[in-house]
């Protein structure tokens, strides 16, 4: 029999997975797996676990949200094995699992764990931490993780956007300078995000027309300040929608990314809170993730 690693994170989203347990275990059982459940007891518990332990698996199984999945990569890239993964999205907005196509109930993600083989995507790496599909500053980026949980639980994706409209009233505007392969950018900025995904914190990526999550390079954007009340409207609305305008934002892909800043900038990864750095490193791991997919 092979062996499978199930990390459950009980408190994610509106704990729907609690419900579902049973039925997932005994799935995996009569797909010739070897089943060891692990309940989550705390924050990086995830990532103890699959660091120390992950190369005992023939799969490890994540269900939680996008923060779960995070420590598991985490573990995973510490870890240093190839161990494929599977995920079954369970948190509020699952930003990393719809640019996978994974459906969100939790029996149609696990049919498609013993059905479906591993295929390797790209891993960030943010000033030698890892994270899968989004590194952020600025602007409805703190949400995901300023947000209390029972907010979430309650109000799940809503919560997010009542929390988002609060931020645009207090925006802060930030000098950066940005390198990217040849390129130097040097402007004043409100929000910016390194991303591999079609969301992020549930609303549509503008860079999602141009992402691939297997490519070697990660996309950016960056939303200039605004100089007008008009300006700002038409500038978060183009975000807010997912489109990219480029009389306001810049956008392009690229391996390696610096950011410098005089002061400290808070980051988000994956939707955690990354830090508070005056320069940041953004590397693409090409394809270090292998990870069942259709």
């Amino acid at each position: 029999m092979k062996n499978l690693l199930f990390i459950v994170n009980p408190s994610a989203g509106k704990k729907h997975i609690r419900s579902h347990l049973f039925e997932i275990v005994d799935l995996f059982v009569k797909a010739d797996y070897n089943v060891r459940v692990y309940p989550t007891q705390s924050k990086g518990d995830a990532t103890r676990i699959v660091s120390e332990e992950g190369w005992l698996y023939d799969v490890i199984v994540c269900a939680g949200g996008d923060g779960t999945m995070d420590e598991v990569v985490t573990g995973y890239m510490k870890c240093g094995c190839d161990t494929a993964i599977g995920y079954i999205p369970c948190g509020t907005t699952n930003d990393f699992a719809r640019s996978l196509g994974i459906p969100k109930d939790p029996m149609r993600a696990a049919k498609r764990i013993v059905k479906y083989d591993p295929h390797p995507i790209d891993v960030g790496c943010f000033n030698g931490d890892s994270f899968i599909y989004v590194a952020a500053f600025g602007a409805f980026t703190e949400v995901t993780y300023t947000t209390p949980q029972e907010y979430k639980n309650y109000l799940g994706h809503m919560a997010y956007v009542l929390e988002g409209i609060k931020s645009v009233t207090s925006l802060t505007s930030y000098h950066l300078k940005i390198t990217y392969d040849d390129n130097v950018i040097e402007d004043d900025f409100f929000l910016g995000m390194i991303t591999n995904s079609l969301t992020v914190g549930g609303f549509p990526n503008p860079n999602s027309k141009i992402a691939q999550l297997d490519d070697g390079l990660y996309e950016a954007l960056l939303v200039k300040y605004p100089t007008s009340p008009l300006d700002l409207q038409a500038t978060v609305t183009a975000y807010l929608m997912g489109e990219f305008n480029p009389e306001y934002m810049y956008q392009f892909k690229a391996k390696r990314i610096t950011v410098e800043s005089p002061e400290p900038i808070q980051w988000t990864l994956d939707g955690e809170f990354g830090g508070s750095v005056t320069y940041a490193e953004i590397i693409n791991r090409h394809n270090a993730l292998n990870i069942i997919r259709k």
